[in-house]
């Protein structure tokens, strides 16, 4: 079998049981797609033990910064007038996003910021109900949290990332 076959079809069965878990026993505290986008970096910074180190770090770092954006700009703890708020509070986050890429765990940005937007996009486009939602919910300690829900979702996504890579490399020898 080609290597491209085997790993197409190792993503395939591990997507499957990736969403199945996802929506079944794992639903509420996983997002399908947001795992998917730490699958993609996980291969984007090198399929190996490394890239999954970084991975991790990077979405997840991402994730927390994006969970202090979104805190500050929901609190305005300084008082910045309302159209400034947001812009302000994103650049000062989105440096300190980048700035840290001298560091090896940190060092890979696109995975830093592909945490960073999931977070704020999942963040910004789910409704809250009754009170409770991802901006209502940012210093919650439990998956209605944004934070930890993408965390979660980006640990588990590269993990799987890892397992079809090695399933892969065994299917295609």
């Amino acid at each position: 079998m080609s290597k491209l076959t085997a790993l197409a079809l190792s993503i395939a069965v591990l997507g499957g049981i990736w969403t199945f878990l996802a929506f079944g026993p794992l639903a509420g505290s996983v997002l399908v797609w947001a795992g998917f986008i730490a699958w993609g970096s996980y291969f984007h910074t090198g399929g190996d033990n490394a890239a999954l180190q970084k991975t991790i770090a990077g979405t997840v770092y991402g994730a927390i910064i994006a969970g202090i954006a979104l805190f500050l700009v929901v609190n305005n703890p300084v008082g910045l007038p309302a159209a400034a708020a947001a812009p302000v509070y994103v650049a000062v986050t989105v440096f300190f996003l980048v700035i840290v890429a001298s560091l090896n765990l940190l060092s890979v940005v696109p995975a830093n910021v592909y945490g960073y937007a999931a977070t704020v996009a999942y963040a910004l486009h789910q409704p809250t109900v009754d009170g409770v939602g991802p901006l209502a919910s940012l210093t919650a300690a439990d998956f209605t949290n944004p934070v930890l829900l993408l965390s979660l979702s980006f640990v588990l996504g590269a993990v799987f990332g890892m397992v079809s890579g090695k399933v892969a490399g065994m299917l295609g020898k």
